[in-house]
């Protein structure tokens, strides 16, 4: 599928396979999701541009590769996805963090905005998007619509689960933007939940429902 990475990493998808438990605890589904969120980073940032810098190991002088440029900046789209927050600044801990606070009204899908901060210069920086879950994808393209009207115009999506339907309105409204996520799973159900999907995230990550 153009301009969507599966990252089928074996780790990745073990621990998947546990987050889609019904039986896989509160405390359990936070843990593991911290934990894959650190694996599907390194995939997201796997293209990175190196520059060289010049240091001095306890041997040597050696020119030696370092991150080119601006700090990232993590975006995290309330609230669920700040479970993958947490495990990407675990890697990247230097990042800049944005947070878009959308959620889903449950009759309509369509995402209601209540809360946005974000960096200056976005122009500037890769914007790596952040939410489990990418279903009917309209709280996604919103979030990087917003996220556009302030400057941005480098900005990948990351997810760990995708579902065919949100993909498409994802793409055809954002084609320039390239998605990653740890499976495409089959297809949305008539309340808009991914199947066979993990659920609500943010429930699940939080204990409510």
């Amino acid at each position: 599928m153009d301009g969507v990475t599966v990252i089928n990493h074996p780790l990745v998808q073990h621990k998947l396979t546990i987050m889609r438990k019904k039986e896989t605890s509160t405390a359990g589904f936070r843990r593991l999701l911290r934990e894959i969120s650190m694996l599907l980073c390194y995939e997201v940032t796997r293209d990175l541009e190196l520059t060289m810098e010049t240091i001095e190991t306890p041997i040597v002088e050696m020119q030696s590769p370092v991150v080119e440029g601006k700090k990232l900046v993590f975006v995290s789209i309330l609230r669920a996805g700040n479970g993958l927050l947490e495990g990407m600044l675990e890697l990247v801990p230097s990042a800049r963090v944005s947070h878009i606070g959308l959620y889903r009204d449950h009759d309509t899908l369509q995402p209601v905005e209540y809360y946005f901060k974000a960096p200056d210069d976005l122009d500037e920086r890769l914007m790596i998007v952040v939410d489990p879950m990418l279903a009917t994808g309209n709280s996604a393209i919103a979030a990087i619509q917003k996220l556009k009207e302030r400057g941005a115009n480098n900005i990948r999506f990351l997810c760990l689960l995708a579902a065919p339907e949100g993909i498409k309105n994802f793409q055809e409204a954002h084609p320039d933007v390239k998605i990653y996520t740890a499976s495409v799973d089959s297809h949305l159900n008539e309340k808009g939940y991914i199947v066979p999907g993990l659920g609500d995230a943010g429930d699940r990550m939080y204990g409510t429902k």
